[in-house]
């Protein structure tokens, strides 16, 4: 299975945080999975980071070093995800999800048959069976 994990999901699975879910850790650690996470998580941790550094301790650049030494791969925003976007619907009625981030992962996973672990309780609200709430 060919994993993409939200950054949240991310962050949590590096620090080893006990906040990642059981079955997170376990499609994470299984060594027949390839375990992805986005240049657009960089981006987000980045921007956390320069805003809050009390609150978010690591730089993109920690974060990327630290993910590839465990073995992740990361996934650059191409244009097919971009162009994803379009296709993307969310359920009527539900709280709205305003997180650029979360979308671009998203069209990522849905575009390239990735399966994206998040733990945003919104995100199921697109409908995408791509995604994998842990």
């Amino acid at each position: 299975m060919r994993l993409l994990l939200d950054t949240h999901v991310l962050i949590w699975a590096l620090s080893d945080s006990p906040r990642l879910s059981d079955q997170a850790r376990a499609l994470i650690e299984d060594r027949s999975n390839q375990v992805l996470f986005s240049s657009a998580a960089l981006w987000e941790i980045d921007i956390k980071h320069q805003a809050h550094p009390d609150r978010m301790l690591c730089d993109a650049a920690q974060i990327s070093d630290y993910a590839r030494r465990s073995g992740f791969q990361c996934l650059q925003i191409a244009e097919r995800h971009v162009l994803g976007l379009a296709s993307l619907t969310y359920q009527d009625g539900a709280r709205p999800h305003n997180n650029p981030f979360d979308r671009i992962m998203l069209c990522q996973a849905k575009t390239d048959g990735l399966v994206f672990l998040t733990h945003d309780s919104l995100i199921p609200n697109y409908g995408e069976p791509c995604v994998q709430s842990v």
